[in-house]
């Protein structure tokens, strides 16, 4: 509980940060007075608050929860410590989609992106999931195979990206680089109403996660169906991650940094690590954004930039954790 309440209180000094601070930044005064609708508060104060930075925290918020949710499902599942949502070919197929949107179709409608994105997402995680069915499902054929065919997809994406327009390819890796930059309260609420079932489902089966983790033949020992548990843990993974993916585009490693830290912090249990799992993709999601928007001011950087800065040491530290403990 003391640990929840820190975790609370920090992504509430974060919501603060980020709605005071930015191009133009806000005393708290200022803040406080156009939060509570006083009538001292300005118009324009009241546009950058509600308007602009309110919206992109929110979708940051979601985002980072969603990814750090469905992080912590591939884990359990694969039993591998270096799984993350990508393992489906979710990102890579996302990525596929919609740089075929952009550089096949003459200017696309802009909401067609997001919705490219996920079904590109979810028809490669039932690719995957579906070409490692050998009478059943295996998590390391589930890898291999979603390794080759996101490889397949990255190469897809790469030769559209070659013979595409300059400007069809600038836009697809603007989108690509993942994040918040066109968030509005429709794109929130929207994805808000999307996650509440899925991600209801995964925290209720924390403890089908607990079982399967200790490998298929435990598992079924103890009556577990394991193939029907794993398939629909998948299916609910590529639901949150996918809707993830087509709000904010690829911002990588959340959800493999937010698992590991909860399960660090609270232990093994699935009922304790996917809230503490969520407010950390939260707050990982919510500070990179932040930090992508004062760092170099006035340029931005995408929040997928700076978790991928943050993400890559800590991806590092796990490989040469594991080939440490093998030593």
């Amino acid at each position: 509980m003391r640990l929840t309440t820190l975790l609370v209180v920090l992504l509430l000094g974060l919501v603060a940060a980020s709605l005071a601070l930015g191009d133009i930044s806000l005393s708290w005064r200022d803040l406080l007075e156009t939060l509570s609708g006083s009538p001292d508060a300005t118009p324009q104060n009241a546009m950058i608050v509600f308007d602009l930075r309110l919206p992109r925290l929110l979708l940051a918020l979601l985002v980072g929860a969603a990814l750090a949710t469905a992080g912590t499902i591939m884990l359990a599942v694969m039993r591998n410590p270096l799984a993350e949502p990508g393992v489906l070919g979710i990102n890579s197929g996302a990525a596929a989609a919609v740089m075929a949107v952009i550089v096949l179709m003459p200017r696309p409608p802009v909401v067609l992106l997001p919705i490219a994105g996920f079904v590109g997402a979810v028809v490669m995680a039932a690719a995957v999931y579906l070409l490692a069915w050998r009478n059943g499902t295996s998590s390391l054929r589930i890898i291999l195979i979603g390794i080759g065919l996101g490889a397949l997809a990255s190469a897809i994406t790469t030769f559209l990206s070659a013979f595409g327009e300059i400007g069809d390819v600038q836009r697809a890796m603007i989108w690509l680089a993942g994040s918040v930059y066109e968030a509005d309260m429709v794109k929130v609420r929207l994805l808000f109403f999307w996650l509440i079932l899925p991600m209801a489902f995964a925290w209720i089966s924390s403890r089908e996660l607990d079982v399967i983790r200790f490998g298929d033949n435990s598992a079924r020992s103890l009556g577990q169906p394991v193939d029907l548990v794993r398939g629909l843990m998948i299916v609910l993974c590529t639901l949150i991650s996918g809707a993830a993916v087509a709000a904010a585009g690829l911002i990588g490693f959340v959800g493999l940094v937010a698992p590991h830290i909860a399960s660090r912090l609270v232990g093994p249990s699935h009922a304790r690590i996917f809230p503490v799992a969520a407010l950390s993709g939260a707050i990982l999601v919510m500070a990179s954004d932040l930090l992508g928007r004062l760092a170099l001011a006035p340029v931005q950087l995408p929040a997928g930039i700076v978790t991928a800065l943050i993400g890559a040491p800590f991806f590092a530290y796990l490989l040469w954790g594991r080939q440490h403990a093998r030593g």
